[in-house]
């Protein structure tokens, strides 16, 4: 098996994944199972761990005691000290999920490293270039996928190198990258579609499903169907992605208000003139505020690469509008807004 580290990382830091874990070590003991383990993955996973841990258990707690004291200091007498008890009772109960992804934690490191560790090659970081040129899945999106990129070759590699018999999967939780999102989310994106197409060679957005369809004696007792559930966006991410969407759309305007300074539709002045109506003239732009622009558009490459900043068709155009408008939406404002 060739697992994600973005499913290594979601065991880490979910408990529920502990019986389904248990399964896999015991299948590998078994020597039923086999790990292969891209050197990058070792590296994101060690990157990431402390990230894991702190987020587990940390964060959640920190509210809660800051919940606990407003209720000591404003909260009425009737019930106060139950609801109390009752809140550090879940204040404990986060806290031992902390200790659960440490656990986990140490397992997976282990397991990772007794795997069978691939570095990338040359040639797998060629083919991987050669995907983001032609635009393939994993990047038929507006982002670095050069990692996925690395995983969907490696994968290929252990297909040509298969032993007869020999059954392979690649599992993965970045369906949004990786499967056919128009379709069914648990097929494998049309692009590498062909890795799949044989029999022994199995995609799939679960750890559970896998190790069911080929041990399921061993998954019995398990629901591990959890996998499968969307998990909302905390606020960070949605401002995140506000604001990278935000800066791209702002800049596409930037390079066309440059292209008009360029061409000489508008005509760079010391001060505005006015129309008849008194209105300033919008064929006009101070060398000041041309000065600010491209300051401007400096520190939004500087900020978001200037990979992320374009050019798109005019679909791909439309899209980056549509995705502003909606997040903007999800944080309060009205549809359509997409002022930058």
């Amino acid at each position: 098996m060739l697992i994600d580290t973005c499913v290594w990382l979601d065991i880490a830091k979910d408990y529920r994944h502990l019986k389904t874990l248990d399964v896999l070590i015991d299948l590998i003991r078994d020597g039923e199972a086999e790990l292969v383990v891209p050197q990058q993955t070792l590296d994101e996973f060690e990157r990431n761990k402390g990230r894991i841990v702190k987020e587990t258990s940390q964060g959640i707690s920190a509210v809660f005691k800051r919940v606990s004291d407003a209720i000591r200091q404003h909260g009425g007498e009737p019930g106060r000290d139950a609801f109390l008890k009752q809140l550090g009772d879940f204040d404990y109960r986060i806290g031992k999920q902390g200790e659960y992804a440490n656990s986990n934690i140490h397992r997976i490191e282990k397991l990772l490293s007794d795997g069978q560790i691939v570095q990338t090659s040359d040639d797998v970081k060629i083919r991987a270039a050669q995907r983001a040129i032609d635009k393939l899945c994993p990047f038929h999106k507006n982002k670095n996928s050069m990692a996925d990129a690395v995983v969907v070759e490696i994968y290929r590699d252990m297909l040509v190198g298969r032993h007869e018999g020999e059954h392979l999967a690649l599992v993965t939780h970045n369906k949004h990258d990786f499967s056919d999102m128009n379709v069914d989310e648990r097929a494998p994106h049309p692009d590498i579609a062909e890795l799949f197409a044989a029999e022994g060679s199995t995609y799939a957005i679960a750890l559970g499903e896998v190790l069911y369809a080929y041990a399921p004696e061993w998954m019995e007792e398990l629901k591990w169907e959890f996998e499968y559930e969307e998990k909302p966006r905390s606020l960070s991410e949605i401002l995140e992605a506000e604001h990278l969407l935000f800066r791209q759309v702002w800049y596409n305007r930037h390079l066309n208000l440059m292209y008009r300074v360029e061409s000489g539709e508008i005509e760079v002045v010391d001060e505005l003139g006015k129309t008849e109506k008194g209105f300033y003239r919008q064929d006009q732009i101070t060398r000041g505020t041309l000065e600010a622009a491209l300051a401007a558009g400096e520190r939004a490459r500087k900020e978001v690469g200037e990979e992320n900043l374009g050019p798109w068709d005019d679909f791909e155009w439309g899209m980056l509008n549509g995705k502003l408008s909606a997040l903007r939406w999800v944080t309060g404002s009205e549809w359509d807004f997409l002022d930058t």
